[in-house]
């Protein structure tokens, strides 16, 4: 199993919900806005002896050529995108959500960014989304979810294909999801916004942002304590510096 982390970048993010690009050489930190967070935007690919698996697809940004971002950095590791065959969505915040699909302005619709994958989200998760949208949904990006044959809908708890491990936690949206990947003894574990950094399974924190901040604290407390005993490798969505860790 080898797992790559896809970033995006550094971003600065306030109450507004508005991500803001933040270079991590040049840009002050202390000049960002009064209560924005810095974040790094980073989706994942894992490929197994059986799938090409995305794990959240970021802001869903193009180059100045007009290719995806996160199709860049998949062509960038020797991956073509046609060959993802599964798309795993924790949930459908536009940061975690924005690459689920591009839009083609002349035909003036949205197509899947990876058109032979399956798309794997929880149903209320989709539902709840759709209607709650902006600023921290953007229905635009995924409503091909809903009634497409390309898209498997989840819930509560379950196993995908006998390897993936998926469990509906709730804590930092009402029906966020993780996952666990598990393939030749090696474990990985994507607790999406619920465990985002390192410093946050290290620490005690409840943070305001989220739908359960104490549920939240507890869960990544437990997770940390069994990837200690299993030896998991974590993938950090959020972290600016330790995208992956392994105990």
């Amino acid at each position: 199993m080898k797992i790559i982390p896809l970033s995006e970048g550094a971003f600065t993010v306030d109450k507004s919900k508005q991500f803001i690009p933040f270079d991590k050489n040049n840009d002050d930190l202390q000049q960002r806005n009064k209560g924005s967070l810095l974040v790094e935007i980073q989706p994942f690919v894992i490929v197994t002896t059986k799938d090409v698996v995305v794990i959240d697809t970021g802001l869903g940004f193009s180059n100045a050529d007009d290719t995806m971002q996160i199709h860049q950095h998949l062509l960038d590791e020797g991956i073509n995108p046609m060959d993802v065959t599964k798309v795993l969505l924790s949930h459908l915040h536009k940061d975690h959500a924005g690459g689920i699909s591009k839009r083609d302005e002349i035909l003036g619709q949205e197509f899947f960014s990876f058109p032979n994958a399956i798309y794997y989200v929880n149903e209320k998760e989709l539902a709840f989304a759709l209607e709650k949208g902006k600023p921290s949904y953007n229905p635009d990006e995924f409503k091909l979810l809903k009634d497409s044959d390309r898209v498997v809908m989840i819930n509560e708890d379950g196993l995908i294909d006998n390897y993936i491990e998926y469990n509906l936690t709730g804590a930092h949206s009402p029906f966020h999801q993780v996952f666990w990947i598990e393939e030749d003894g090696q474990k990985a574990f994507f607790g999406g916004d619920v465990a985002p950094q390192l410093i946050q399974m290290k620490t005690k924190f409840v943070a305001k942002y989220d739908y359960d901040g104490k549920r939240c604290m507890e869960l990544r407390q437990r997770w940390w304590e069994m990837g200690q005993k299993e030896g998991w490798t974590f993938l950090f969505y959020h972290d600016i510096k330790t995208p992956l860790f392994k105990h």
